[in-house]
């Protein structure tokens, strides 16, 4: 390919203006002395548009800039796993060993270790002379011990196959096979590849999400539970515990491989994940939570448009593990950073703004990150699914601003976190009556055929309860108490019990930190229980404050950090303490019960 190189012609910020003939829209350019990485995003005649991954102090016109013959791509192979890149896949530990506490502007550093052998297995079923085609199997590699990382020939590749590397320890860059393609050409295929970020990779078809993903949190799986496969979001003011909501999701989540991004967040919080993550112990293997995530962190206070990179390239190394057979999940924390880079180049670009500032392909961008997710039949036959799960931090708390609004429109799984709650100590802060779930119809067969068959009742009467509580609470505020009857006032006991011992939910408590689906239901239907023999007993007469004075109720709500998801037996004998002490009220007050 002919190298083509041109000159700067003007500056504005990450902008960059470049007479550079013959480079095309899309097309990743070095710009200026240091070799600063840009990618053309516009063109107009021999002039390119830049935008500039990297600071562009001191950078000055008529310095040169080169076009580097493809768009803006990630390597995708053995070796991302435990990993921790910047927003343009540059390790950050290789950029601390040769670089110190800062990244060198214009550096290049190969994401994936050149040095680094795998033991690679060939495929002994492939023969030679074989016909290649996308998707197939060529061998494996344990990427670490927790998983296997299979070597399938890439997208676009078809042909014949020529030569297969035997078992032994190879490099990323070493070829394992010769593949002669249909156009007689000869292609060598190494253990990784190369892929642009913004074009999603390509399966046979799309299925319909059906499993949920478990995350361990009662809120979210029981209450309003997201797909393997599915879009979700998690709006919410500052303090209101997004990010230890998607550490929680991230540690405890069913997902075969997890990718955090942290797009434009503050620095102490991603420096608390990378030191925390770390240390994790996966609850699934045992083992480092590492060996199956890979961390993804562009700080506020680096440039603003890599923030904007920062997304695709996880999104797309997410598709590849997608690809590999794997359900990932990608907690992208937050996509209103994201947003705010599109609306400062959009203003630097004379964008015309719509809704405060934001450029009008705001909402189309959105769509297109979501629509990357999704559980799929890969081009190697299985089914795998990528997650998608997007942090917005509306201003003030504010969900009618654009990025929370349009994002609502496209998400299926609507995690609204509440200052208020937050405020009061209870965590996950997650609001009941602004969060929904459109996958509570296809969830419900999973839980029916694997949990318990009662869990779509239990869910709505306990949502039912909160609501009517809700409605109670105005009215205390408005006359008091004692305005309400004493059915009413048992309704918000029942709430208060399933507010505090079940959504409570704390993520520091060893006991409660995870739940399991069986534990998850069987808090539930004790509240619920307890909720029941109270009524019954009020229409029969029984005293309110006799019911409220109950020490079972303090005991429920404590149950939660008593008993392990390993111990629910123990929780089921709790059900017949509960029947033992509404039982002896019953007595006194001569009340028998129906048989």
């Amino acid at each position: 390919m002919q190298e083509i190189k041109g000159e700067i012609i003007s500056i504005n910020g990450p902008i960059v203006i470049v007479q550079l003939p013959g480079v095309h829209n899309g097309e990743q350019v070095r710009v200026g002395r240091l070799g600063l990485m840009g990618e053309v995003i516009r063109l107009d005649g021999e002039h390119a548009t830049i935008q500039v991954y990297e600071s562009t102090e001191s950078l000055r016109p008529g310095e040169m800039a080169q076009a580097l013959g493809h768009p803006l791509s990630v390597e995708l192979g053995p070796g991302l796993l435990g990993k921790i890149f910047d927003g343009v896949q540059r390790p950050l530990d290789k950029i601390f060993v040769e670089q110190g506490d800062y990244i060198a502007r214009g550096l290049t550093i190969d994401p994936l270790a050149r040095d680094l052998k795998w033991d690679f297995t060939p495929n002994n079923r492939l023969r030679l002379g074989t016909q290649i085609k996308p998707g197939m199997l060529l061998g494996q590699v344990q990427e670490t011990p927790s998983i296997t990382h299979p070597l399938l020939v890439p997208p676009n590749c078809l042909g014949e196959l020529l030569e297969l590397a035997h078992a032994g320890e190879y490099s990323v860059d070493q070829d394992i096979a010769k593949i002669k393609l249909h156009n007689g050409e000869i292609q060598t295929l190494q253990m990784f590849h190369r892929w642009p970020v913004r074009i999603p990779r390509p399966y046979q078809n799309r299925d319909h999400a059906v499993i949920p993903l478990l995350t361990g949190q009662r809120i979210l799986d029981t209450f309003f539970p997201l797909l393997k496969g599915g879009k979700g979001a998690v709006p919410g003011p500052f303090g209101a515990g997004k990010t230890m909501l998607q550490h929680q999701i991230a540690r405890w989540s069913n997902a075969d491989i997890v990718i955090y991004v942290g797009c434009g967040e503050r620095g102490n919080e991603l420096v608390d994940i990378l030191e925390s993550f770390p240390e994790l112990i996966d609850p699934h293997t045992g083992r480092s939570l590492m060996e199956r995530t890979l961390l993804i962190a562009n700080t506020s206070n680096m440039p603003v448009v890599a923030r904007e990179a920062s997304i695709y390239v996880g999104v797309t190394i997410a598709e590849y593990y997608r690809d590999l057979g794997y359900d990932v999940v990608m907690v992208a924390d937050s996509t209103s950073r994201w947003a705010e880079a599109l609306r400062e180049v959009g203003g630097r670009l004379g964008q015309m703004p719509v809704e405060e500032g934001y450029p009008a392909y705001l909402a189309s961008r959105l769509a297109a990150f979501y629509e990357r997710a999704g559980r799929v039949t890969t081009l190697g036959d299985h089914k795998a699914s990528v997650t998608l799960i997007g942090a917005v931090s509306p201003p003030g708390g504010d969900f009618s601003e654009p990025v929370t609004s349009h994002t609502k429109e496209i998400v299926q799984t609507f995690w609204a976190l509440s200052k208020e709650l937050a405020d009061a100590r209870h965590y996950p802060s997650i609001d009941w009556n602004d969060s929904f779930s459109d996958y509570v119809n296809v969830a419900q067969q999973w839980w029916a055929d694997n949990i318990d068959t009662h869990w779509l009742e239990y869910r709505n009467e306990a949502l039912k309860l909160l609501a009517h509580a809700d409605e109670l609470a105005r009215i205390v505020n408005l006359v008091g108490p004692e305005a309400l009857s004493s059915t009413q006032r048992w309704v918000l006991e029942g709430a208060a019990l399933i507010r505090e011992g079940v959504l409570q939910q704390s993520a520091v408590d060893e006991t409660d930190s995870f739940c399991s689906p069986e534990k998850q239901m069987l808090l539930l239907s004790l509240m619920l229980q307890i909720y029941h023999q109270g009524i019954e007993l009020i229409e029969a007469g029984v005293p309110v404050q006799q019911l409220t004075e109950l020490p079972i109720l303090a005991q429920a709500r404590r149950i939660k950090s008593e008993f392990s998801s390993q111990q629910v037996h123990k929780l089921q004998e709790f059900e017949q303490t509960i029947q033992t002490a509404f039982d002896k009220i019953s007595m006194e007050y001569g009340y028998k019960k129906a048989a």
